[in-house]
């Protein structure tokens, strides 16, 4: 129980410290948007969108083995198998140097064949693009070398070193736009090199944090060929489910481009910018459980787990319920007081990206959970198998000629009916009842969904259409509006006396200052 409290504690600490930075990266992101919009353009911001899904359709490798690597870290620091952390992280060294040459060769053949001869490329932005993708490709490469640090750091939850760097990443980044808009040279070419430097400033930090703070990332030539294959059966069967994601999120971007060309892309990389920059809250607390959640099946502490899914299902759905409700209802008046100039089809990409990401905070501690069983083939199979159709109905629905936004109402039904298939798939390795999920999460959050849309809704249709004051006062009450019915309907006492604990430590230690 002590040690219970403990990591609760330790949650709570890093969940408060990921959202720091979250706040701040937030408000730089979305202040940043607007003046790189204007600056490069409605064609070159989707130009730039489309070329790094490009880049993305090969980083499905390192996402395979970046779960790989960090299940195998976290169980055996939960195990307490320290002689066994320092032989996964040197293999994964050796594995993520191979991936990182692995992708730049796919990348300057085949993705390089893709770009010159598929891509809807503006005349005369031919040479911008191409200096782009290599950026891009460079990036990636450096990205994918250094997961097994983020693997460690991650593991070991400490995460204030996550939140350094991602306000120092987003403070870069408000110095790159400023150079950006008063650049002679070109502004698409500068903005990929200057993401680039930022991209190498960060990983070079974590390098040398992980050096100073943890021995085992010393590293050592191992030839460890059981572990090895271990791993990489591991990886290879999360290879399936990066795989079909990255063609349901990068192709169908990629088929946007095709369809429709780069101003289409423009909106949807606007929609994605704000889904990602609310999602990052969620995955913030996520990031702070997720260990935990790894760490008690190591020690068969099902009981633990179970109490851990849940409570990472609902709080991270509610924490998304309360950034998304707002943004759905105003997204129109949102987009035009942000904007100013809103590219077509913005909107109605916004709220449908914005419904299908109330689904991923139910899905993703499934996934943790299943990945700490270690046995995820028919997982990643079956779930593979019905994510496929969102790229082959999103591509059959543009063929038959119906509007671009109708890519992502084919990916929020299949999206649900997939939250479903992955729990039949997880209940018995887990001990999970699936009455007492249904009871304790899903018809909880469909309640709350349900009473804290009206009031937001209702002032919507009779507010004033004009009125400033009147959308912002209206945000305000929608995302309050949630977090009343999240606190008093959708959280047993335990949850609730959870977060005043925390809350009135966060004032003692405050005070005490």
């Amino acid at each position: 129980m002590a040690d219970n409290s403990s990591s609760n504690k330790r949650i709570a600490k890093n969940t408060l410290l990921l959202y720091a930075r979250m706040l701040y990266s937030l408000f730089i992101s979305l202040f940043t948007a607007r003046i790189i919009l204007n600056a490069l353009g409605f064609e070159d911001y989707g130009l730039y969108n489309v070329i790094g899904s490009i880049v993305a359709m090969f980083v499905f490798l390192r996402s395979a083995m970046g779960n790989s690597t960090h299940r195998y870290i976290t169980y055996a620091i939960g195990k307490g198998d320290f002689d066994n952390i320092q032989k996964v992280f040197s293999l994964s060294v050796i594995i993520f140097t191979a991936l990182a040459i692995l992708i730049v060769l796919l990348c300057e053949t085949v993705g390089l064949w893709f770009f010159y001869e598929k891509l809807n490329i503006p005349d005369g932005r031919m040479t911008a693009a191409f200096w782009v993708y290599q950026f891009s490709i460079i990036t990636t490469a450096i990205t994918v070398i250094c997961v097994p640090y983020d693997a460690i750091i991650i593991a070991h939850e400490r995460m204030n070193i996550f939140a350094f760097v991602q306000v120092l990443s987003s403070t870069l980044s408000l110095g790159t736009v400023y150079l950006v808009k008063i650049s002679p040279f070109d502004k698409l070419i500068l903005y990929a090199f200057l993401l680039f430097l930022i991209q190498v400033i960060n990983r070079v930090i974590y390098g040398i944090y992980c050096g100073r703070h943890f021995p085992e990332t010393k590293f050592k030539f191992i030839k460890d060929w059981s572990l090895m294959k271990e791993m990489t059966s591991f990886a290879g069967w999360s290879l399936i489910g990066n795989l079909i994601w990255v063609g349901y999120t990068q192709g169908v971007n990629i088929m946007l481009n095709i369809f429709f060309g780069p101003a289409v892309n423009a909106a949807r990389g606007i929609a994605v910018q704000v889904q990602n920059a609310m999602s990052g809250f969620v995955t913030n607390f996520q990031t702070a459980l997720n260990p935990q959640i790894i760490k008690s099946y190591a020690r068969k502490d099902f009981k633990r787990q179970l109490q851990l899914l849940y409570s990472s299902s609902k709080f991270s759905y509610f924490l998304t319920l309360c950034m998304v409700l707002p943004v759905f209802v105003e997204a129109d008046g949102i987009l035009v007081l942000w904007l100013r100039e809103v590219p077509d089809y913005t909107t109605a990409f916004l709220r449908l990206i914005l419904l299908i990401s109330l689904i991923s905070p139910l899905e993703n501690p499934i996934g943790i959970s299943n990945n700490a069983t270690g046995d995820i083939k028919k997982y990643q199979l079956t779930v593979g198998c019905f994510n496929i159709f969102i790229f082959i109905l999103a591509f059959v629905a543009l063929k038959l000629g119906y509007e671009p936004y109708s890519v992502f109402i084919v990916q929020f039904v299949i999206s649900a009916v997939v939250l479903f298939v992955k729990l039949l798939l997880v209940k018995d390795k887990i001990q999970l009842s699936l009455r007492d999920y249904f009871s304790n999460v899903l018809l909880k959050i469909l309640i709350v969904t349900i009473i804290a849309s009206m009031v937001p809704i209702t002032i919507h249709y009779f507010k004033p259409t004009n009125s400033v004051i009147g959308l912002l006062l209206n945000c305000a009450i929608g995302a309050i509006s949630a977090a009343i019915c999240s606190y008093f309907i959708g959280m047993n006492s335990q949850e609730r006396a959870f977060i005043l604990n925390n809350i009135k430590q966060f004032f003692e230690k405050f005070r005490r200052k």
